[in-house]
């Protein structure tokens, strides 16, 4: 067993890092003992994601079905013979993570393959689930026993999964509105996306680092820089789009390049070594 275990984290390990290069920097800068449950973690949520997003011409309801079965099913049992859910359940099991914030992070998956607008209290149940919980089961491994640190974080928590989330939709606008047809943010018409509709987005979103930046600094050391990397990597990010004239934001996708990535992984080091964070 001890083999297959690490292949199935190492298969999670590898779909992390070919899916983002921003928290695969970010996850080798925590303690060794907690990549691979964050692995498994970003494993998970980015297969459920895949299915909802990519698998154009297949029954993508009935995918998301049938990995939602399976997922807790493979909790349940305490194995699985898909790799990907190998890794998770161990996560689940071994640091107690609720399988609410799993639920809930299904339910928002398959929300978008239902609806395409969102009012004000769709958003911020979309928002929860896909991305505030991911933080909470992230946080579960950082605090491992320590029930009472988990529960003072979980706001800050969800803060930062709010805000690279909120990030994520406005780097993605062009694709999400013209190729899928959805628009995240509610009372914004993005035919006539102005100054002001990215404004207001952009300072719900300062609020939000500025909030979560208080937990980071309040972590244990182990996990403290692996957060604080993905913190200034969209950080910069968040910048560069403040930067950006909202007629570009929906002409094409703000990114941060490899070479800047590692500059910023550099910096995090030393602010750590000054005791900043």
């Amino acid at each position: 067993m001890n083999l297959f275990d690490e292949t199935c984290f190492e298969c999670s390990k590898l779909i992390t890092e070919k899916y983002s290069t921003s928290f695969s920097l970010g996850i080798k800068a925590f303690e060794k003992h907690l990549r691979y449950p964050v692995y498994a973690i970003y494993g998970f949520v980015r297969y459920a994601d895949e299915i909802v997003d990519t698998f154009y011409g297949h029954d993508q309801r009935q995918l998301i079905d049938d990995f939602r079965t399976e997922t807790f099913k493979a909790i349940e049992r305490g194995i699985s013979t898909n790799p990907v859910l190998q890794s998770f359940q161990q996560v689940v099991n071994q640091y107690s993570i609720e399988k609410e914030l799993i639920d809930a992070f299904l339910t928002s998956m398959k929300m978008d393959l239902d609806k395409t607008k969102y009012d004000e209290g769709g958003y911020k149940i979309y928002i929860y689930g896909s991305a505030e919980v991911v933080g909470l089961m992230c946080l579960r491994v950082f605090c491992a026993n320590n029930g009472m640190l988990y529960n003072q974080l979980i706001p800050k928590a969800r803060s930062l999964g709010s805000a690279f989330q909120k990030i994520n939709f406005l780097r993605d606008i062009k694709a999400d509105y013209e190729d899928r047809g959805r628009t995240y943010f509610p009372d914004v018409d993005f035919k006539n996306f102005t100054a002001h509709d990215k404004s207001v987005i952009e300072t719900d979103i300062k609020k939000d680092f500025d909030d979560a930046l208080l937990g980071i600094k309040q972590l244990p050391k182990g996990a403290r820089l692996g957060v604080y990397v993905a913190y200034v990597y969209y950080l910069q990010l968040f910048k560069k789009i403040r930067r950006t004239p909202a007629k570009t934001i929906m002409q094409k996708r703000i990114r941060i390049s490899d070479p800047r990535k590692l500059s910023l992984y550099v910096k995090a080091k030393l602010h750590q070594k000054l005791n900043l964070i």
